[in-house]
């Protein structure tokens, strides 16, 4: 089993999380230990050594190799699909996310353009329930920034996300777009699917030559918890600059702001929000609406 393949294994196997998926891959190589080492382990070893929960430790232990076999089918439908697994263990691990997040998402799945990694990104964001008005202000600096030839990155199932993301598809520009659920869960099981309604006016299936998806959760996962908000700090990491449209106080939009900042990101704020003019002594540029 190659160390791909292990980490894989991991990831698809239910009770085991990202940070653990990081720590059994660390550990194994610091012991020079096989991915079939691993599986041969008791359940106790698995607890005391690399810190698993007690049921993935019995399940591990007790589906040992059969089970890893299992799984690792799932896998083939992946990487026949062209999906691929970055975990933070990874030196291809992105860097942009590990430079601004305290707590970056261990495990990432990827489907489509690579390449938009590396592009002059920026993201355009606001909180729930913007205005219209703010809406359409959404709409206008996404199409700035398409008509300088950068690259969004956005998502799919909020209406402030969604306005932004339809910009690219009108000028047929990339976009990367983060979810909250898994790859299956939005693009289908054959990810052919374009995430919201509304896209599918202006191409009815999702291009992986032209766009990228990216989700911290597994394939089939639904949504559920915080997600939204591990969503959110993804597009905002993977954003060289961000521009906010109207933020509510105190909230998950301010504190991205202000991680932006620290990070030594560009920040715009539209005049729009009501604390734009502390954002601006900390470091933010102020939009004119």
């Amino acid at each position: 089993m190659t160390r791909r393949d292990f980490a894989l294994y991991l990831t698809l196997t239910p009770g085991i999380g990202g940070r653990t998926v990081t720590r059994v891959l660390n550990r194994n190589d610091m012991l020079s230990r096989s991915p079939e080492a691993f599986l041969s382990l008791s359940p106790e070893a698995l607890r005391e050594e690399y810190g698993l929960r007690a049921d993935a430790a019995e399940r591990i232990a007790a589906s040992g190799k059969a089970g890893a076999a299992k799984i690792l089918e799932e896998q083939k439908r992946l990487v026949a699909l062209g999906v691929t697994l970055v975990t933070q263990a990874d030196a291809h691990y992105p860097t942009m996310i590990e430079e601004m997040d305290p707590d970056p998402p261990n495990v990432l799945f990827f489907y489509g353009n690579h390449k938009l990694l590396s592009a002059n990104t920026y993201s355009v964001l606001s909180s729930r329930n913007t205005s219209l008005a703010g809406l359409d202000e959404i709409e206008k600096l996404t199409e700035d920034g398409v008509l300088k030839g950068e690259v969004l990155v956005s998502s799919d199932n909020r209406p402030e996300f969604q306005r932004a993301a339809l910009v690219p598809l009108r000028w047929g520009a990339p976009r990367i777009l983060c979810l909250d659920r898994g790859l299956f869960e939005v693009l289908g099981p054959d990810l052919k699917d374009e995430p919201f309604r509304a896209a599918r006016l202006w191409r009815y299936q999702f291009d992986p030559s032209t766009d990228l998806v990216i989700s911290p959760f597994r394939p089939e996962a639904k949504f559920s918890g915080v997600n939204n908000q591990v969503r959110d700090r993804l597009v905002a990491c993977l954003s060289r600059r961000l521009d906010f449209v109207e933020i509510a106080p105190t909230g998950n939009m301010e504190k991205l702001a202000k991680l932006a900042l620290k990070a030594g990101r560009k920040v715009r704020v539209s005049d729009r929000s009501i604390n734009y003019r502390r954002l601006k002594e900390i470091g933010a540029e102020v939009i004119s609406a």
